[in-house]
């Protein structure tokens, strides 16, 4: 988890900071935008349902793809959708993934490329 969501807890923070100065800023630059765009994802795709924790492998892909801007182009109000269609795919298509997050604990290279890859080939059947 921590390799995935090592920088999560620093983007949240400068997220919540660059919302707080952009209720009060008229023009943002493309890269303020894109930050903000990013952070409100992150935070829409960091809740979870009242009673129904997420496997550990689970939140690790989640948060996989969401670090690496794989939702940057998903509408917010699509976000839940989108992870929830996510995990089912990698559930049917690819579960030796769970599997090996659940018995090693970590990504490895060979393993981010996976992931990278089977991401892409569910954005392009996911109808956001």
């Amino acid at each position: 988890m921590k390799q995935v969501a090592g920088q999560l807890r620093l983007d949240l923070a400068q997220y919540r900071e660059l919302a707080a100065f952009a209720q009060f800023a008229a023009d943002l630059d493309k890269g303020t935008r894109d930050r903000l765009d990013r952070g409100q994802r992150m935070t829409e795709l960091l809740k979870q349902p009242q009673y129904e924790p997420m496997p550990f492998a689970k939140q690790v892909i989640s948060i996989f793809a969401g670090a690496r801007g794989f939702l940057d182009d998903v509408p917010l109000d699509r976000v839940r959708d989108f992870e929830k269609s996510l995990l089912r795919f990698m559930d049917q298509e690819h579960p030796e993934v769970e599997e090996e997050i659940t018995k090693t604990g970590r990504i490895s290279d060979e393993l981010e490329k996976s992931i990278r890859g089977d991401v892409e080939a569910f954005k392009k059947t996911f109808a956001g």
